[in-house]
Parts: C-alpha cells; sequence; structure tokens
C-alpha cells in the first residue's frame, strides 16, 4: 500500500464539478488525509457527486488499497452548491467539461471568493494560456491532468503555463506524490505529451478499422499483447467516450494541422449516438 505524506498535500481543496473526472479528485485527495469540498450546480448534482465518491471509496476498501477506514476517508468530504464554500482552501481544482468559455467563467468565479488560492484545470487538451488570460494571478494556475479512472490511474501530467511560478511546478510535483501517483511535466502545448500521443494513436485505429485492415479487437491485441499497453486504443476510446475524443481531435486538427483531422467514421458513430461505453455502443457493444 501507498505511503501518504500528507505534509505536502494542500490545506483544503476546492473541486469545482462533481462529474466523473470531478468525483475521482475528490476521492484521490480525500483517501489521502486532505480535506476536500466538491461544489455543484445543483442540489441533485451535488447529491450524485457525494454518491459517486462514496461508492469509489468503499470499492478502494473492497479492494483492500485503502489506508483507513471508509469513514475515516469520507469525514475529509464536503459537497456544496455554493462558490462561497470554496473560501479558505489552498488549491481548488475545475473539473467542468471541455468547453473553453464555461472553464474560464468557472476560473474567474473561483478567483473571486479564493482569491488567495492556487488554480488548476484538469483540461486534457486545452490552452493553459488561454485560461490564465482571464486571471488576475496566472502566476498561480497551472493543469493537473489527472486519468481516467482517477484512483487508478498512477499518472498527472502537470501543464505549465508561460506565466506559471517556478516553485508552484515543484509544489505540485510533492502534491501529486502525496497521492501516490506519478507526475508528468510539460508545456502549454496543444494537447500536450499525453493527449496528443494518445489521439494520434486512437485516430490511426480508426482509420484501420474504416479502411478493413483488421477488427477492432485484433487492432486493440495487437497494442496489449505487442506494446503492453493496459487497453487498445478502440476500447480506450470507447471509454473515454467518442464525442470528447472528437471534441479534443478537432481541437488538435485546428492547432496541430491534418495528422488529426478526426475520421469519417468518427463523426458518423457520433452523429449516431454511439458515443461509446456510456451509451452502450461505440467501436464495441457494451449493452
Amino acid at each position: 500500500m501507498t505511503e501518504h505524506h500528507t505534509s505536502s498535500l494542500p490545506e483544503r481543496v476546492g473541486v469545482v464539478g462533481g462529474g466523473r473526472m470531478g468525483a475521482g479528485i475528490a476521492h484521490a485527495f480525500v483517501v489521502s488525509g486532505a480535506p476536500v469540498v466538491v461544489i455543484e450546480s445543483t442540489a441533485d448534482a451535488a447529491e450524485a457527486a457525494r454518491q459517486r465518491v462514496v461508492g469509489s471509496v468503499e470499492k478502494a476498501a473492497a479492494r483492500g488499497v485503502l489506508d483507513g477506514t471508509v469513514a475515516d476517508a469520507l469525514s475529509c468530504l464536503e459537497v456544496s452548491v455554493e462558490h462561497a464554500d470554496l473560501a479558505g482552501c489552498s488549491l481548488v481544482v475545475e473539473a467542468v467539461p471541455e468547453d473553453p468559455e464555461l472553464k474560464r467563467e468557472v476560473l474567474n468565479r473561483v478567483a473571486s471568493v479564493a482569491p488567495s488560492a492556487v488554480l488548476a484545470t484538469n483540461t486534457s487538451s486545452l490552452s493553459i494560456d488561454a485560461m490564465a488570460d482571464v486571471l488576475e494571478r496566472p502566476e498561480s494556475f497551472l493543469g493537473l491532468h489527472f486519468f481516467n479512472p482517477v484512483p487508478a490511474s498512477e499518472l498527472v501530467e502537470i501543464v505549465i503555463g508561460a506565466k506559471t511560478r517556478d516553485d508552484l511546478v515543484t509544489e505540485a510535483q510533492g502534491w501529486v506524490e502525496a497521492l501516490g501517483k506519478t507526475a508528468v511535466t510539460v508545456r502549454d502545448v496543444p494537447g500536450f505529451a499525453s493527449s496528443r500521443l494518445g489521439v494520434a494513436i486512437a485516430l490511426e485505429a480508426m482509420r484501420m478499422v474504416e479502411q478493413g485492415v483488421a477488427s477492432a479487437e485484433d487492432i486493440d491485441l495487437a497494442m496489449t499483447l505487442g506494446y503492453k499497453h493496459p487497453m487498445g486504443p478502440l476500447r480506450t476510446t470507447d471509454v473515454v467516450g467518442l464525442d470528447v475524443r472528437l471534441a479534443i481531435a478537432e481541437h488538435l486538427h485546428r492547432e496541430l494541422g491534418s495528422r488529426f483531422e478526426p475520421p469519417q467514421i468518427l463523426r458518423d458513430h457520433v452523429a449516431a449516438g454511439r458515443v461509446g461505453r456510456k451509451s452502450g455502443h461505440g467501436f464495441y457493444d457494451w449493452s
């Protein structure tokens, strides 16, 4: 089991957005002993966020990977619909959907209620610097890109903006270590390191399905057995969501050119509502 160094964790953490990613980020901090407040837009959404965190902490206990008790971990959790409850947080991570305008709006709002907090975005591909533009303290802002599913994932990508201060990067590396995870540090470029490579492989795999080179299953097997990927690129796409992958591919296509052009098969699947595991169908049948 991982030994956690609570001394290098933030004193109090805010997470804005309690969906799958936000709840996972909250899980990572509460099981490490850091107090967390999750902010959602409605009472129903807040209750759903609480249930996600409770469920994942209970699962961790059942798997024998939880230090301490479920009750101890959950005693660190608070959920709220009031942004004002972020006051007193030393770190606030926004985990709302991948919409640049929405993210900027959320960050602005957080900065007004927690003016001294470090702000972080969990974006997987959007520009840190474009978001930092709206902030009075861009030097206290960076990307903390957690991976899905957060409780089981060992990686956090720290994304450094043009104005992010150096000592904050060192501090963030300490937080990631205290969560029992490993940090990679990248500059703010489109897709960072992980999304850019992951999407490039996935798009090529989709083109191969489109061209009848091999089945989705066999392409994935080639990567899991041949390259020791834990999951093939097409199954991963189904888990992430084809709609999410399409949005990232379109962004990278705009920023980096034709090698990231989304294949027609991806557009067709999304248009038909076959967006992966959450809809029951994608490149695989999940029903």
